[in-house]
């Protein structure tokens, strides 16, 4: 039994950030993230991608955001069940709770704080009979290590932003790249399709629009596709490749997490926003992209704020009856559950004081 003041469900941004502010008010935290790494979708899907909206980054890549945040929270030395799903919740006699992966590991704590972002997601695949034959063989639905295209022929699918970045970063890594669409039109940025388009003129991107691939060639591994363009009239021919990315984009689901009782709302967990973003259960608190309230923004930072917030309630209810008075870290330093120390610059405290 994992013991620990609050379990964090989600290791993403929000539940990274959520490790930092519980740490400052003396209280432990322990993650569980059905991914194999912390940082969430920053980790998982794009890692690679800018953000722009972090305060003090006037730009940082998502697997950057997460490092830093993983070094923010280090000193309060959080634990961690990774490649683990959050699956069952038992609320015990003394209003504490325990919950158990699917691998049956079992986690105990007073508050439970669900930080999952927009929940487990699922590839949204083309309807293609044999695909699941070729899945982590030459199929892949997201791209996560760019290198493994080094000097192959990709075939991309898709209309979207990450379907246009993608081609257009492959261009200085693969052998060859192939968009196809099934429409002229694409839904992502105006400045991502002209710059495919300019590699198109350029000889960098093969773009072959309105078709779709309607069939996978290969035995072990795939060779090739089959595309079907349709024109004044139908036609079908081969590609020879050595990967085919479909990026139609992910399906989010709450898993479990929907079984447990939770007011749910459009695929989110409805909270009190007027208070701490704690949900109908007492104890169970949800923050970041997971959870919905009037005028919520799916943002980063907003994440950052709701954890904030959150861990001061946890507190209260972990220490009943205990007055918390806030310090500015600018006046109070830091101290480490390792038994480090950073003091707040003498002059700051002086000019403070």
């Amino acid at each position: 039994m994992i013991k620990t003041d609050i379990l964090i469900i989600g290791a993403g941004p929000t539940g990274l950030f959520t490790v930092f502010e519980a740490g400052l008010l003396k209280l432990k935290c322990h993650l569980i993230d059905a991914l194999p790494q912390p940082g969430g979708q920053c980790s998982e899907i794009y890692p690679k991608k800018p953000i722009y909206d972090i305060p003090a980054y006037p730009e940082i890549l998502a697997g950057d955001l997460t490092e830093k945040l993983l070094e923010q929270g280090k000193q309060f030395e959080p634990g961690f069940t990774l490649g683990e799903r959050a699956e069952t919740i038992e609320k015990q006699d003394d209003g504490t709770f325990i919950v158990t992966t699917n691998k049956g590991t079992k986690h105990h704590a007073p508050v439970v704080a669900i930080a999952g972002g927009l929940g487990s997601f699922e590839p949204r695949k083309p309807k293609i009979h044999n695909i699941h034959l070729y899945e982590d063989k030459g199929v892949e639905y997201m791209i996560k290590d760019p290198e493994i295209y080094r000097d192959k022929k990709v075939v991309i699918a898709g209309g979207g932003d990450s379907a246009l970045d993608w081609s257009i970063f492959l261009t200085d890594v693969a052998k060859e790249v192939t968009l196809i669409h099934r429409r002229n039109e694409f839904r992502g940025a105006l400045d991502s399709v002209e710059k495919v388009q300019e590699l198109k003129n350029q000889g960098k991107i093969n773009l072959i629009t309105p078709a779709e691939v309607v069939g996978i060639l290969g035995e072990d591994h795939v060779t090739g596709v089959v595309v079907e363009q349709v024109q004044q009239i139908k036609k079908e021919f081969e590609i020879e490749c050595d990967h085919f990315v479909p990026l139609f984009g992910l399906s989010p689901k709450l898993g479990p997490i929907a079984d447990w009782g939770l007011e749910i709302e459009k695929n989110a967990i409805k909270v009190n926003n007027a208070l701490d973003y704690q949900t109908n259960i007492p104890g169970i608190f949800a923050i970041g992209d997971v959870n919905t309230y009037p005028g919520k923004l799916k943002l980063i930072l907003c994440g950052f704020h709701e954890a904030t917030l959150m861990c001061q309630a946890a507190y209260q209810i972990i220490n009943p009856g205990k007055r918390y008075v806030l310090k500015y870290t600018t006046v109070s330093g830091i101290d480490g559950f390792d038994g480090s120390r950073k003091e707040a610059p003498k002059a700051v405290v002086k000019a403070i004081e």
